[in-house]
């Protein structure tokens, strides 16, 4: 299945195509380097929700047309714009990554190519990332005097204070190997072998529960900024909860019996 969104001029600026249990989402503005315009980050933000509704999607993987993943905001439209204009564009970011959060199902970056500013930002918000030898991330805002200042929330928080303030500082890039070992992305292969291995991940996540995948996932980020004890709380809470579903008595049962589970997604 294929289908796109479109822009009021008539561009297909954000392409959607279901593979097995996968929707892929391609941001879909090569000549502009997949640039997030405020347009395309609002029409990115509900094709996110409506493909999260479709039965049968069990991950999410986002992709960029052409040679970039993303290069960041869309700096031609910045230009001698008032502040209520700054605001809508940030707060539909911040919407939009925080979004990536609260969909049930996994989302996986998928990173061809350069990945800079909000772009690299929306490969930190990503749950997973598998990059190519080639890709590269950059948080470049500190070289043209307007900081990196909402990238740096996933970006710090996937690797850490001081790699974070190094790319913030410098505006350097980091390459796919050198992400990897920060923890940016999870894997890196050359580029033949991209497809392959974004593909590996779905089914892995698809052999699970749908519910438990998405209990799990929830759970995850609403404890990780806990303190101990109050994480415990919260998780403990949760697998009682989960414990008591159909699909985690099917799991339990069908490991007992040694038989392949049957999910019901309850």
């Amino acid at each position: 299945m294929v289908g796109a969104v479109k822009t009021l001029a008539g561009d297909a600026t954000v392409l959607v195509r279901e593979e097995g249990p996968a929707a892929f989402i391609t941001l879909n503005r090569p000549d502009k380097r997949n640039a997030l315009s405020l347009d395309l980050i609002e029409e990115l933000l509900g094709t996110l929700r409506r493909v999260s509704a479709r039965a049968g999607v069990r991950a999410i993987v986002l992709e960029g047309a052409g040679p970039a993943f993303s290069a960041g905001h869309d700096l031609s439209e910045m230009i001698d714009r008032d502040v209520a204009f700054f605001q809508r564009l940030f707060d539909a970011c911040t919407e939009l990554m925080e979004c990536i959060h609260r969909l049930p199902q996994p989302v996986i970056a998928k990173v061809g190519g350069v990945a800079t500013a909000a772009g690299c930002q929306l490969v930190a918000a990503c749950d997973l990332a598998v990059a190519a030898e080639g890709a590269q991330f950059a948080t470049p805002g500190v070289k043209i005097g307007l900081f990196c200042s909402t990238p740096m929330v996933p970006v710090s928080r996937a690797i850490g204070r001081k790699r974070a303030l190094e790319m913030l500082l410098t505006g350097r890039p980091v390459d796919a190997a050198t992400a990897l070992e920060w923890g940016l992305v999870n894997r890196v292969v050359p580029e033949d072998a991209l497809d392959g291995e974004v593909a590996e991940l779905v089914e892995a996540i698809a052999r699970s529960s749908p519910l438990t995948v998405g209990i799990g996932k929830e759970a995850f980020y609403s404890q990780i900024e806990l303190d101990e004890h109050r994480a415990y709380d919260l998780t403990k809470a949760v697998m009682t909860m989960n414990a008591r579903a159909d699909d985690a008595q099917e799991g339990m049962c069908a490991f007992l019996e040694k038989r392949p589970p049957e999910w019901r997604g309850t």
